[in-house]
């Protein structure tokens, strides 16, 4: 059983793909990323899976989730800004830029 039930674009050459399956006899709901290029077409290894037993309380995990949540989130301070520099920290953005190299993508 596969049944794709949505994607959302992450950018010119990855979606994110939710999908339900039953990989390995254990069903449930996998997120993956799946890229479009030159060299490989498909998904990566990049994702996750929730098992079906485990679903309910990753939704109520997602549900909990406010937009307001995510404004507070999102509005660092430039002090914050500057202290992850010095650290090296990545914001999400630049790690996902430096993994997404054509080179890195396999098949599942």
């Amino acid at each position: 059983m596969e049944k794709d039930v949505g994607k959302i674009k992450k950018n010119d050459f990855t979606d994110i793909v939710i999908r339900l399956d039953d990989f390995g006899g254990r069903p449930g709901v996998t997120i993956r990323e799946f890229v479009t290029g030159e060299r490989y077409t498909g998904f990566t290894k990049s994702g996750v899976k929730i098992q079906a037993i485990d679903l309910g309380r990753f939704k109520e995990m997602i549900n909990s989730i406010s937009e307001k949540d995510l404004e507070m989130e999102s509005k660092e301070t430039p002090e914050k800004e500057s202290k992850k520099a010095d650290s090296g920290q990545k914001t999400l953005a630049e790690e996902s830029k430096d993994e997404n190299t054509e080179e890195d993508f396999d098949d599942y």
